[in-house]
């Protein structure tokens, strides 16, 4: 695909994977909220912008991957923003985990431009972005995810359409769900673990090849271990994820008190100073509720 890609988002998941789009040989523009942190970017050859709106009129592709649902309607909707500078054919790919209902007044706002949207959150941490093997979950226009398929492939392994607008973030709930429900059984065992005097290394290496396998069990739990609480996707970032997820199951009239009980936990973690450490910093706060 020879088209120039706009790439707005250089945080600890957007830097890698538009890494990977430029040594694969695209053309990459790029802003960010905060240059330095395009700077690696920008020595690889990517042209600097300092506004979306100046992107979006350099751009034949735009990929946003930012922190919050307000900045990402900031980016799109404001005074400088991608509409305010946006080209008739442009499609938008927002790979931000935001609302929902945020994907489908994208789209309809695109559709006034002759642009075409798709929402494609995606899944797998800092490590995935890093090696290039994220999962990505697609709602919008099929006839742009078709076209766009191409660059996916450059930092992800699983790609599925989901349906109309929204139906990616829609799925990257029940993905988020998944996880935290995930997590907390995850801190407990290492808990028990530890106060059955175990190694919990060595514990790990039988419990994560059996039916208690998962991603959480192979990438997080190591860490723990070995108490690191680095960010590979930060606390204050899930909790905003969970927030998500609660609005729309209320939305829907459903009761999921296995969520409601991790974002509380979730808080917990904040409170203890800790929003900005990864998510396995769940550990934390159990740990603290278990001791005596």
């Amino acid at each position: 695909m020879s088209k120039t890609i706009g790439w707005i988002g250089t945080g600890l998941m957007g830097k890698p994977m538009a890494h990977h789009l430029v040594n694969a040989g695209h053309t990459v523009h790029v802003n960010n909220r905060t240059k330095s942190k395009a700077q690696s970017l920008i020595d690889a050859g990517c042209r600097w912008f300092n506004t979306p709106q100046e992107l979006a009129k350099s751009s034949d592709i735009i990929i946003t991957i930012i922190g919050y649902p307000k900045d990402v309607e900031a980016v799109y909707f404001g005074e400088n923003g991608i509409f305010s500078g946006i080209k008739p054919g442009t499609i938008l790919v927002d790979m931000t985990t935001t609302k929902p209902s945020l994907a489908k007044s994208i789209a309809v706002e695109a559709q006034k431009h002759q642009c075409t949207f798709i929402d494609a959150p995606v899944s797998g941490g800092e490590v995935g972005a890093i090696n290039g093997t994220l999962s990505i979950m697609m709602g919008g226009d099929k006839i742009s995810v078709d076209k766009i398929l191409p660059l996916f492939k450059a930092f992800g392994k699983n790609m599925v359409y989901q349906g109309e607008a929204g139906a990616g973030q829609h799925t990257k709930m029940c993905n988020q769900i998944t996880i935290a429900g995930t997590m907390i059984g995850v801190c407990e065992a290492l808990i028990y673990a530890k106060k059955a005097e175990l190694d919990l290394n060595t514990m790990l290496q039988s419990i994560s090849k059996g039916a208690a396998g998962c991603w959480t069990l192979d990438v997080l739990a190591p860490k723990v271990a070995n108490n690191d609480f680095a960010p590979g996707f930060m606390v204050e970032h899930f909790i905003k994820d969970l927030g998500i997820a609660l609005e729309e199951a209320e939305n829907m009239q459903l009761s999921l008190p296995g969520l409601a009980l991790a974002k509380q936990l979730y808080l917990a973690v904040q409170a203890m100073g800790k929003g900005r450490e990864g998510t396995q910093a769940l550990y934390l706060a159990l740990e603290r509720l278990s001791s005596r």
